[in-house]
């Protein structure tokens, strides 16, 4: 079955070329509207997609392929090397859907509620992360405090970099990664290739310790360390030509 990503990406670079802004209802709209752009941009494209829930992951499922999107809305100047994963890491699969993440970098301080996309990052889960086999829960315990009846709840949130910090060449620009083997077919040129290993040591738990608030983590050898994952960048041909080469940069080191 042929991915709809490449279509979705290739409405979403017409509208930034073309100036559609992104429209928010208030001050206090920061986290949606960007993800009401991308919704628009497949209705352009006539990309059928489910209607997302406040807590859905992904945000977009579609429907005429087992694909899925994240989307990232990222304000510059500001937080935009790293994004919060409230109790879902990134990952290749989600329920049999292949998941995306579209990252949209908007300013920071715009003077109204219209603001254009200063620039669009759109990755496959697999490159923040090719584990797809975890799968979060929240868990709890009760016992805590002086009368051993407070529940404590282990909510995780999940802190990983963005294409920003992870590439070379996307800012300022409009690039679509895919997997090394996947064609986004006529009209794009390739822009890079860029490869993701696999560390020599994975997390497997992690104890806290209330006497001291110290957080330690234990770890194990990863069954696929030094597994190479090969990705190729792509934008939209056009007579000026494709831009800067997308690269990978050495910003962000493994800690394990």
């Amino acid at each position: 079955m042929t991915s709809l990503i490449p279509s979705a990406f290739r409405s979403m670079d017409a509208a930034i070329v073309r100036g559609e802004l992104i429209v928010r209802e208030g001050r206090d709209d920061k986290e949606f509207h960007f993800q009401r752009w991308v919704q628009a941009r497949l209705g352009e494209a006539g990309i059928n997609h489910d209607d997302p829930g406040r807590n859905s992951y992904p945000d977009l499922t579609l429907v005429d392929t087992p694909e899925g999107i994240e989307v990232k809305g990222l304000s510059t100047p500001g937080r935009d090397a790293s994004f919060d994963g409230n109790s879902q890491v990134a990952r290749p699969t989600h329920n049999g859907r292949t998941i995306y993440y579209a990252f949209g970098r908007y300013p920071a301080s715009p003077e109204g509620n219209t603001f254009p996309v200063v620039d669009l990052v759109i990755v496959p889960g697999s490159f923040l992360n090719a584990d797809d086999t975890y799968e979060h829960k929240n868990t709890s315990t009760r016992g805590f405090g002086s009368y051993g009846d407070v529940l404590l709840r282990d909510r995780k949130m999940y802190v990983m970099p963005t294409p920003v910090v992870l590439l070379e060449g996307v800012e300022g620009t409009r690039t679509l990664l895919l997997p090394a083997g996947d064609d986004p077919g006529n009209g794009f040129v390739q822009v890079g290739e860029v490869t993701r290993v696999e560390v020599e040591n994975v997390m497997t738990g992690y104890a806290f310790d209330f006497a001291t608030n110290h957080l330690s983590a234990t770890y194990r050898r990863n069954p696929t360390a030094g597994r190479r994952h090969h990705f190729r960048a792509w934008r939209i041909a056009r007579s000026e030509g494709p831009g800067a080469e997308v690269t990978m940069s050495n910003s962000v080191t493994p800690s394990a």
